[in-house]
């Protein structure tokens, strides 16, 4: 396990078990999953008509069980598009066994129950591992469609696949709803997708490294600019970073997974999924593993406009808005097997390819999908961890200062300039590289300070 930095504070004694976010955690296993800090409880329902609202701009913890069916309310105007999301966290360890058609998917409908613009699903696919999984609906107002235009109440609807042989836990869900302005009348803006987009890959950046500390999940991802970034990560752990991307940018990334002794092969051990700002699975990548150097990559996705969002691929649909694109790397358990128990060398590679242009002609104010801006902004490297259940007769540890275990373990010590930042999410420097990121008022928000202590 990596060294903590000289001048952390030192807890006083170390529990083996503590409960986080809901879930038992053990010394050396992955960590949780970190939940939205400002996430609202709310429990599903059976049926639309004792379903509870969701409030744009809010993020909600729920749960669901196998076979699940719930439904939550929300509430549209006639005029601005609506996106639902919804992160399922599977229970983590050896036990925690998942199917490859395993997995959720999010349905936004009118009251007459028909489907509004796009409904999603998530499993896992031949990467038959647990990890967190995000699938989301949405409403895209469009000129000439008649689907979902009226104003008032619609349900999202939530539902779960599980194979009988798969583990029957119940899923933890962080469950988002964001709106998006339409365009001003008159604007004259694009109303169909582009027919083309480069999709050659540049030659990855190469030379000296930055050291990124990936987060947990969404609310804790480390930010990103382009460049090359050294992290660890360990078998059944996924890792999740974010990258600003402005309007006209193009974003390209891959995932480096280094040398390791031993013999072996594990098939998809390397998984890379890249979601948009609202939590929309764009594209993905996998690689196989047998020791040897290897490389994983998501597909190129077109520059970001407004314009995508009338195209049918996923690569040119999920760029359709500005602000933090999100590499979520995952790394098998059964690496473990394989090639031991350790932390292995990931190696992050990041291009931003064009230059940033001004947003489109919104009715309402430009939205702000940046991690720095928001309702739900995430808990960063300072997260203080309630522990709880530890069992009968034990003895709660009281610790020196903070407890960080909540976003990072492994973490090293916040700078004084971490330390004040807002909601304390973990930041990185490159070396000898150039900020890049949204152009809105947001980029103020984005900072990116030297990296914590290794």
């Amino acid at each position: 396990m990596r060294q903590r930095s000289r001048g952390r504070i030192v807890l006083a004694a170390v529990v083996a078990t503590c409960a986080v976010g809901g879930q038992a955690l053990a010394v050396g296993d992955p960590d949780p999953y970190v939940f939205d800090s400002h996430a609202k409880r709310v429990a599903g329902a059976p049926a639309s008509t004792d379903a509870q609202e969701l409030k744009a701009g809010s993020t909600y913890r729920s749960a669901i069980k196998p076979g699940g069916q719930l439904y939550y309310q929300v509430e549209l105007d006639a005029d601005s598009n609506a996106y639902v999301s919804a992160v399922a966290v599977p229970k983590l360890g050896p036990e925690a066994k998942v199917g490859y058609a395993d997995g959720i998917k999010v349905t936004l409908q009118d009251r007459e129950g028909d489907s509004c613009d796009y409904n999603d699903d998530a499993v896992f696919g031949s990467a038959q591992y647990p990890r967190p999984i995000a699938a989301y609906a949405s409403r895209t107002i469009e000129k000439g469609s008649t689907s979902c235009r009226t104003a008032g109440p619609y349900y999202v609807l939530i539902e779960r696949t599980t194979k009988a042989t798969s583990a029957q836990e119940e899923w933890d869900l962080e469950i988002r709803f964001d709106t998006e302005p339409g365009l001003k009348a008159g604007s004259g803006g694009p109303t169909e997708a582009p027919s083309s987009w480069p999709s050659a890959t540049p030659v990855p950046p190469s030379g000296k490294s930055g050291r990124a500390q990936g987060g947990t999940g969404f609310n804790d991802a480390a930010a990103l600019k382009g460049g090359v970034w050294d992290d660890r990560i360990k078998p059944g752990q996924t890792l999740f970073y974010r990258v600003p991307v402005d309007w006209g940018q193009q974003l390209f990334a891959t995932a480096d997974l280094g040398s390791s002794p031993g013999n072996g092969y594990v098939g998809s051990a390397l998984t890379v999924q890249l979601y948009n700002p609202v939590r929309a699975a764009v594209t993905s990548g996998d690689t196989a593993y047998d020791g040897k150097p290897k490389s994983a990559a998501p597909d190129p996705v077109a520059p970001v406009a407004y314009e995508n969002r009338y195209s049918t691929s996923d690569a040119v649909n999920g760029a359709r808005m500005a602000g933090d694109y999100y590499l979520a790397v995952t790394l098998s358990p059964e690496v473990a097997n394989k090639f031991g128990e350790k932390e292995y060398g990931l190696t992050l590679r990041t291009s931003i390819k064009g230059t940033a242009g001004s947003p489109p002609a919104y009715a309402g104010a430009v939205p702000d999908f940046s991690a720095g801006g928001g309702d739900g902004t995430g808990n960063g490297t300072m997260k203080l961890v309630g522990v709880t259940g530890i069992g009968a007769g034990a003895v709660l540890v009281l610790g020196l200062g903070a407890w960080t275990v909540g976003a990072r373990r492994r973490a090293g010590a916040p700078t004084a300039q971490q330390q004040a930042r807002p909601q304390g999410r973990p930041q990185v420097q490159a070396q000898g590289s150039q900020p890049q990121g949204p152009s809105q008022a947001s980029q103020s928000q984005q900072q990116y300070g030297p990296p914590s202590a290794w």
